[in-house]
């Protein structure tokens, strides 16, 4: 970490999908593509889990089953990039002209295998797509 200059981290930390049958999703990721889970939260039907790719970088499904079936334009919620420093990486957006949809705020996923401390934020990219900017490793 730490080889963007700018916002001090760089590279995608998560991507974030709706899954509508979240076990077969779950299962899919780690069984075909071989995906480990790193920590999940929440209760049915609003479940959600970070599986890690294999480098690092971490696929988030949300259960969502009342979501309509996806297609090309909903089947991705947002894009998580890691920073080191999230209220200054906000600012930066913020200055470009980007709508801001969630102030820097801290909290604690309450995950398992335990609590994990995260700060987050979220705005509009130029083209309205949701950006998620994502401070803290999970380790």
């Amino acid at each position: 970490m730490g080889h963007n200059k700018t916002i001090g981290g760089g590279g995608f930390h998560h991507i974030a999908i709706r899954a509508r049958d979240f076990d077969r999703s779950v299962a899919f990721y780690t069984t075909a593509l071989g995906f480990t889970p790193k920590i999940t939260w929440g209760d049915k039907p609003g479940r959600a889990i970070m599986l890690d790719t294999g480098d690092g970088n971490y696929l988030e499904i949300f259960e969502r089953p009342s979501q309509a079936p996806a297609t090309e334009e909903s089947a991705l919620l947002h894009f998580a990039l890691r920073t080191s420093d999230c209220d200054a990486a906000l600012e930066r957006a913020r200055a470009a002209g980007c709508p801001v949809t969630m102030e820097s705020k801290s909290l604690d996923i309450q995950s398992k295998p335990g609590p994990t401390p995260v700060r987050i934020a979220f705005f509009k990219g130029p083209d309205g797509e949701v950006v998620e900017l994502f401070q803290n490793e999970l380790t």
